[in-house]
């Protein structure tokens, strides 16, 4: 008698991504030994990763070691796919991760088909990884991009926060931090809204004021939940409730 399984996501992916799934899923144990070894790394919270959900995963921005450290802290079986500026592509070092791995964007004349190449990628179940401050500089500046991916796809939020004991980014050659891996559980864009209202209160103004204040405001209140990511109690109201 035959069954009505249903396939998994990867048996519906076509050959190029199937194949690009297996160069991922050798590749990362390969760099989660090599980060061990220079980091000391530790993950808390994988548990905490939606199995076949499109998410944003969201994450502050200190140094470029963040991109691998995120990966291996995902492990090879969660897939991340980051949104990368397409000047990326001319670096020859660069190329191939952009290309074939990441979904590259163009962030000087940022439209609306870089918009829904975003937005599409999380519908489709991927987990799509962003730094919403947009840069490793220090800067009290949130670009709302991440809050209009998420309203636009209707997915969670995926809080990671990186803890590094000791110099990070690291100082060259000898000074290596410890670093943990926090992953927080996903939370959506709605109890978001909630608490961003609670701590700050409405805002005013015209329609196209209140428009934008309402997404500096999310976007405020999204990375105060990435700071919070492992602290105990921070995270009760943030399962999607």
């Amino acid at each position: 008698m035959g069954t009505n399984a249903t396939p998994s996501p990867r048996a519906k992916e076509p050959w190029p991504e199937r194949v690009k799934t297996a160069i991922y899923r050798l590749g990362i144990p390969v760099l989660t030994l090599f980060l061990k070894l220079l980091f000391r790394l530790e993950v808390v919270g994988r548990e905490h990763v939606p199995a076949n959900q499109g998410v944003l995963l969201v994450a502050r921005h200190r140094s470029y070691w963040d991109i691998p450290l995120l990966l291996a802290a995902l492990g090879p079986r969660h897939r991340i796919h980051f949104v990368a500026r397409h000047t990326l592509l001319r670096n020859p070092l660069f190329y191939p991760f952009v290309k074939y791995f990441a979904i590259p964007i163009n962030r000087e004349r940022f439209g609306m088909e870089d918009f829904r190449k975003v937005v599409r990628a999380i519908q489709d179940d991927k987990i799509v990884g962003i730094f919403p401050e947009g840069t490793t500089r220090p800067t009290l500046h949130v670009r709302v991009g991440a809050v209009r991916f998420a309203e636009r796809a209707k997915k969670p939020f995926l809080p990671v926060r990186i803890e590094a004991h000791g110099p990070y980014p690291p100082k060259y050659p000898f000074r290596w931090p410890k670093v943990r891996v926090i992953i927080g559980r996903p939370f959506t864009l709605e109890a978001l809204e909630r608490e961003a209202l609670t701590l700050t209160g409405a805002e005013g103004g015209t329609a196209r004021q209140a428009r934008h204040e309402r997404y500096e405001r999310l976007a405020r209140a999204l990375m105060a939940r990435v700071d919070r990511v492992g602290w105990a109690g921070a995270e009760a109201a943030g399962t999607g409730s």
